[in-house]
């Protein structure tokens, strides 16, 4: 062929040639996928069966995190395994529903097989069992596939309802408006037991030495009404109770440790000699399982602290084991700002009416909590009106909450309990694990008016309202 001819070649000849070759190649990776028995487009038997080469894996990796459990669809053999990796900052455990698998729970990184033996055929609903992480998202469905590519089974439930075009179902609104409406008018509600109570100095001694006892141990807790969970605290509380004391004052913490592993207690933002820091083996030796340890401290200066375990914080935290530890008094050895601030006015002289420490906490046995407890069990702060009170807000979790309240402004006025040069003004007051803001606040008007974590899915469910919210309630003046 001459030259000439080749450049006259026509645009029919070379798409031809184009698809022969594209057709090749199909071909040439269909041999090799179906050599590896992967070819997964082969058409349904008559039976309406899947051919064997178009199978579920026998092993799926399924990545928890937050908040998501992906892939959202897992479709895995029957007999096969999941192997579930955390790849999240917060602990995570993934649970089959109504059924006993599940995994540990895991921390950041790590990963566990989860054999499925002989769970049959079917569609099952999948999530985190720390309390409100399958509300913030980490839910999924696993389709077990059997032998025979049959997705059901007797006893097994059936894929989730769906509509004539293949669609999920569409939501019953009026039931989500009706759940949404019962748990917000359920505000408060009674549970048995609550955390932050005073803990009184069980003994003065003649030298002025405050002496307090913390025992460390497993409950029962309710969460919420009729909730009940493992909780690890001190003195039968969560969040374990308010230790405050006098700048200058000797202290003496005599911690007993009925839990089933040692343990010990950091003085986190308390300034303490080294061998008192609470951190074992490095600063003490771990207090095992029925024994006694004190630690010995003075009061050196102000402080908006907290205490908790060092040991094994992971696990001990996220359960509940933290509490409030403060040193010296708000106003005067912390002082507020006064005058104008941002447009404001802070008077000259401030009369607290209350001063809430408030825990947040977001996993663990606990789980997504203000003070140890979900809404619609948290605690209302109750003021009149035209009252100014204080919030220490405490982050013990593992995530930051963006703690936002209505129409109140909160003037942060300190931060992990040191005075700040630029106090402001602010709505929505951002809180990050291990951190403490301490804001002033005044009840300007009248009504219930909301204060909860920003990240919604943290706040709110299909099931209703739940987790971190609370509300100021200002009352009349009479």
């Amino acid at each position: 062929m001459s030259g000439t001819e080749n450049e006259t070649r026509t645009v029919a000849t070379v798409a031809t040639l184009a698809v022969a070759a594209v057709a090749a190649v199909l071909a040439a990776g269909a041999l090799i996928v179906a050599a590896a028995g992967g070819d997964t487009t082969a058409a349904p038997a008559a039976d309406g069966a899947l051919p064997a080469a178009a199978q579920a894996d026998t092993e799926v990796a399924v990545e928890l995190n937050e908040f998501a459990i992906s892939p959202a669809q897992i479709e895995v053999a029957a007999g096969g395994s999941l192997l579930v990796t955390n790849a999240g900052g917060a602990e995570h455990d993934l649970r089959i529903l109504d059924t006993d698998l599940a995994t540990p729970m895991l921390g950041a990184g790590a990963d566990h097989r989860l054999e499925l033996g002989d769970l049959p055929p079917g569609s099952y609903d999948v999530d985190c069992s720390v309390p409100g992480h399958d509300s913030a998202g980490m839910t999924a469905t696993l389709t077990v596939v059997g032998d025979d590519g049959a997705v059901t089974a007797e006893g097994a439930d059936a894929p989730a309802e769906a509509d004539h075009d293949g669609h999920d179902a569409e939501p019953d609104w009026d039931a989500l408006d009706a759940a949404m409406e019962e748990t917000i008018l359920a505000f408060p509600a009674e549970t048995a037991a609550h955390g932050n109570q005073p803990l009184e100095p069980e003994e003065i001694r003649e030298d002025g030495t405050k002496v307090f006892r913390l025992v460390a141990e497993i409950f029962d807790w309710e969460l919420e009404p009729g909730v009940f969970v493992e909780g690890w605290g001190y003195n039968g509380q969560i969040p374990g109770p308010v230790i405050q004391v006098d700048v200058g004052d000797d202290v003496e913490v005599i911690v007993e440790n009925e839990l089933p592993m040692g343990t010990d207690v950091h003085w986190h933002g308390v300034r303490v000699p080294n061998d008192q820091d609470g951190v074992a083996p490095l600063t003490q030796d771990l207090i095992q399982a029925g024994e006694t340890f004190t630690y010995r401290f003075t009061a050196t200066e102000p402080a908006i602290g907290m205490y908790h375990p060092h040991h094994h914080g992971q696990k001990k935290l996220p359960n509940g084991m933290f509490g409030a530890f403060i040193i010296g008094e708000v106003g005067t050895d912390i002082p507020f700002p006064t005058g104008q601030i941002g447009g404001k006015e802070v008077p000259d002289e401030l009369d607290i009416v209350a001063e809430i420490p408030m825990i947040l906490n977001d996993a663990g046995t606990i789980g997504l909590s203000l003070n140890g407890k979900s809404f619609p069990a948290t605690e209302p702060i109750v003021v009149d009106e035209g009252d100014w009170f204080v919030i220490h807000y405490y982050n013990e979790g593992l995530q930051v909450h963006p703690m936002h309240l209505h129409q109140m402004p909160q003037l942060v006025f300190a931060k992990d309990g040191f005075p700040l040069d630029a106090p402001q003004w602010e709505d929505t007051v951002n809180v990050a694990p291990g951190e403490r803001y301490s804001v002033l606040v005044q009840a300007t008007d009248p009504g219930v008016w909301v204060l909860h974590c920003h990240i919604l899915t943290h706040a709110e469910r299909e099931e209703g309202m739940f987790g971190m919210v609370t509300a100021v309630i200002v009352e009349e003046a009479a």
